[in-house]
């Protein structure tokens, strides 16, 4: 069977190819602009003709993605031209996160507004995988139909994991859930459909969730931040790393176990089988255990654990001054063999930054050999604890913008939308994307 581009002359563009490009292009620059762009100054921009423009502009408008704006007054001859904004209501993108003790789910809008969000805090170790994944269905439809009733239409989902995650989804392993070899679509096709998935859309990715949230972290943290060390400490501790603006993901995609570099190589044995690993030192249960907090109710235990910190209880400051001092003979390697000029703390790190950084930056001022003369940034995430669900919703959104024709054509024919089912039978199911 020939191919399209077969039956075109060499060089040639398909007018449908042109489309889909020039779709994208004005589409990327409206959500870049740092403020409303009208359609001359896009014109100007891309080089694309005003008729061009205007009729891009309409089809964007048509289908959901993109709002006009009145312009701001102005003094002068001529009339000031409208600007155009990503819309708040249209496609949205459902992220989702299993953690070891809590589920989240939130929807971000096209322009990355949080519109819905929930954390259902549970200790998860006990439930089968088949428990944990149904009881996030339940709050992902919740989350549909809050976004629904704002207007708004899940263009697809992204899941986040703490563990090993394979390219067909299936998570090989997640020491601290007791997972191995679980197939996490297939199990979510024994629930009704998540989203409305859209052709040439992918309706989920499941995906490390250290990855997704440095990937959140890429995209609306701080501006020109293209190479990091994103830290997630949670009862385990995972790691995302972001270097030239691009997420590393490794030759088979599991890089950033950062949790189980070994800090004391003879010490405490750890859930993997391993000895002395990071997070046996400064994960979540074991500052709680170096506080005198172990077996206290999992909820709220880094809000707990800052009360603490801020109050001056000499526990919590020695446990938390233990944990900065672990991280950061980890997080010192890493920077050594990459590079990086950032490191940032996430997961419950985030609201303890202030007491975890100053040891994780004298480690890193002892460790790294070019600390005297760039030092490294320690610094808590933008995004706070929900990075890594923000970033799987982050990931939804950014494909439709890069791929705003897959939408439109959805739109425009409803009927050609359907559930999310397993990767076998609907063929729905998408690797993440290796550029991040």
């Amino acid at each position: 069977m020939s191919s399209p581009a077969d039956a075109a002359p060499a060089g040639a563009v398909r007018q449908g190819s042109l489309r889909e490009i020039n779709l994208a292009l004005l589409l990327g620059r409206i959500a870049a602009a740092p403020r409303p762009p009208s359609r001359a100054e896009l014109a100007t921009d891309t080089g694309l003709t005003r008729a061009t423009v205007s009729a891009v502009v309409d089809d964007l408008i048509g289908g959901g993605l993109v709002t006009e704006v009145d312009p701001t007054p102005r003094t002068g001859a001529g009339r000031p031209a409208r600007g155009l904004l990503l819309a708040s209501r249209g496609p949205a993108g459902l992220g989702l996160e299993i953690n070891v003790d809590y589920l989240a789910v939130c929807v971000l809008d096209l322009a990355g507004e949080v519109r819905h969000r929930t954390v259902h805090r549970a200790d998860l170790r006990p439930a089968s995988p088949a428990e944990t994944v149904a009881l996030a269905a339940e709050l992902a439809q919740r989350a549909r139909a809050d976004a629904a009733a704002q207007g708004l239409t899940l263009a697809g989902a992204a899941l986040a994991v703490p563990g090993l995650v394979a390219a067909d989804g299936v998570v090989r392993l997640a020491p601290n859930l007791g997972w191995r070899e679980v197939d996490v679509p297939v199990l979510l096709a024994a629930h009704p459909p998540l989203t409305d998935s859209v052709p040439g859309l992918p309706a989920l990715v499941v995906d490390n969730e250290a990855n997704l949230a440095a990937l959140g972290e890429l995209h609306a943290g701080e501006p020109g931040a293209t190479d990091f060390l994103y830290v997630s400490g949670e009862v385990g501790i995972g790691a995302g790393i972001v270097l030239d603006g691009t997420l590393y993901r490794g030759a088979r995609g599991f890089s950033g176990e950062i949790g189980h570099l070994p800090v004391h190589p003879e010490g405490h044995p750890c859930r993997c089988g391993g000895r002395g690993c990071l997070e046996t030192y400064a994960g979540q249960e074991a500052i709680l255990a170096a506080a005198g907090l172990a077996g206290t109710d999992v909820a709220g235990d880094a809000a707990r654990l800052a009360r603490l910190a801020a109050g001056g209880d000499p526990a919590t400051l020695a446990a938390l001054g233990g944990a900065g001092t672990a991280l950061g003979v980890a997080v010192a390697g890493v920077v050594n063999l990459l590079d990086l000029d950032t490191v940032v703390l996430g997961g419950t790190y985030a609201p303890l930054a202030r007491w975890l950084s100053p040891a994780v930056t004298a480690e890193i001022s002892r460790r790294v050999l070019t600390a005297a003369w760039h030092p490294v940034t320690v610094r808590p995430t933008v995004l706070g604890a929900d990075a890594a669900a923000i970033g799987a919703a982050g990931s939804v959104v950014r494909r439709v913008i890069a791929r705003p024709a897959a939408w439109l054509a959805g739109a425009a024919d409803p009927g050609t939308r359907q559930g999310l089912s397993s990767a076998a039978a609907g063929g729905l199911y998408s690797a993440p994307d290796r550029r991040g």
